[in-house]
């Protein structure tokens, strides 16, 4: 009977032993998670419309001087950015045009009319050579298009024309034309940008644009031109860019009491092994050498790795030097000053840390010297 009473405990002990460590170990299961660490964020071109809208002078290429070939332009522009690079505009270039000659038996310039729709193919110069970069404050782009002039109201030169073939019947003005008149025309030229905001740039604009010779209604033999300078804004209607954000998790770490382990990245414990300096110091002294300055930090650095972890100092001083007074107050000392170096120059919290001090009535080491020491020792608890 009393075998068998022995048996049901032994087995029943064995059960709850067997119950305990399961439930210790859905404790730690229970208690592994991840916390945020950081968040990445991303930004991804975005294609988008944008609207352009600019004002200017034009100067038309002629004979007559520089200042007074001068005229107002302004130009809108609806377009697509279909990548960094590469986009498209469809744009409306106009007002007036002027032109002139250095003949003294004529008047020196005259004025018309137009408007030139046209589509541009434009290539942002700087996010092809140096990446795309949304938040660049400025930017080049360079731009080819064409489209169609249209011209009218030419009668200045008109009356000039039949004033010249009236009274100078030798000299006759070949190409002057009247109505309106549609001509193809080509032209390209570069664009800066200037980043305000992501929905507002400033832009300043060169273009130049060739014609037909007659649509100065002046037979030159060689194509006519005309040069823009623009300045205006440009508004994306729409995001430029979408944002995209990745959630960085790192791993808790998970202390067990009963087994000093931690959990980490695959839910398997891992042994924290404990760590021991060992602080040595001069006869008769309690400052902290170069030397030994580096063993406080790795007790810190292991304090700041493990939150769980707490450090025991323990101060000593050698039994061969001084007396029981002397070598009290050095061994408090000893303790007193890598307390105060974990705290005040490492930052490591005063609850973490329990201390002692022997004096000389303990001798940890065989050696006599080498009993100056605070021993310290840091481990999971």
């Amino acid at each position: 009977m009393k075998m068998f009473i022995v048996a049901a405990l032994a087995l029943f002990s064995l059960g709850a032993t067997a119950q305990r460590t399961e439930t210790v170990v859905d404790r730690v299961d229970q208690h592994t998670e991840k916390v945020l660490d950081h968040t990445d964020v991303t930004k991804k071109f975005n294609s988008h419309w944008f609207l352009n809208l600019q004002g200017g002078a034009q100067y038309t290429l002629g004979e007559a001087k520089f200042k007074d070939l001068i005229s107002p332009n302004v130009q809108a522009a609806i377009g697509y950015q279909f990548s960094p690079v590469f986009g498209m505009r469809l744009q409306a270039n106009g007002w007036q045009s002027k032109g002139g000659w250095s003949a003294d038996v004529l008047p020196k310039q005259y004025k018309w009319k137009y408007v030139a729709p046209g589509l541009d193919f434009m290539f942002n110069l700087s996010n092809l050579l140096c990446g795309w970069n949304p938040e660049r404050v400025f930017n080049v782009t360079a731009f080819l298009g064409g489209g169609a002039n249209i011209g009218w109201d030419n009668g200045e030169l008109n009356d000039i024309a039949a004033s010249v073939k009236n009274n100078l019947g030798a000299y006759e003005l070949e190409y002057v034309w009247d109505g309106t008149k549609i001509r193809p025309f080509g032209r390209g030229g570069l664009q800066f940008d200037f980043r305000l905001s992501d929905a507002v740039h400033f832009l300043i604009e060169g273009n130049a644009n060739i014609l037909s010779d007659k649509y100065n209604s002046k037979k030159a033999e060689n194509p006519d031109w005309y040069f823009n300078g623009l300045a205006g804004f440009r508004i994306n209607l729409g995001k430029t860019y979408k944002t995209e954000t990745n959630d960085v998790y790192r791993d808790v770490v998970v202390y067990d009491t009963i087994y000093k382990t931690i959990i980490i990245d695959d839910g398997q414990p891992v042994k924290i092994d404990p760590i021991r300096r060992d602080v040595f110091f001069q006869r008769n002294k309690s400052n902290i050498e170069d030397t030994e300055v580096s063993k406080i930090k790795d007790i810190a650095d292991y304090l700041n790795k493990y939150p769980q972890a707490k450090v025991d100092i323990r101060g000593y001083a050698d039994v061969q030097t001084g007396n029981a007074k002397i070598n009290a107050r050095l061994a408090q000392e000893r303790a007193d000053i890598v307390v105060k170096t974990l705290i005040d120059d490492y930052g490591i919290s005063a609850d973490r840390i329990t201390y002692s001090s022997y004096g000389d009535t303990v001798q940890p080491f065989a050696e006599n010297d080498l009993n100056r020491v605070s021993i310290c020792i840091a481990e999971v608890k």
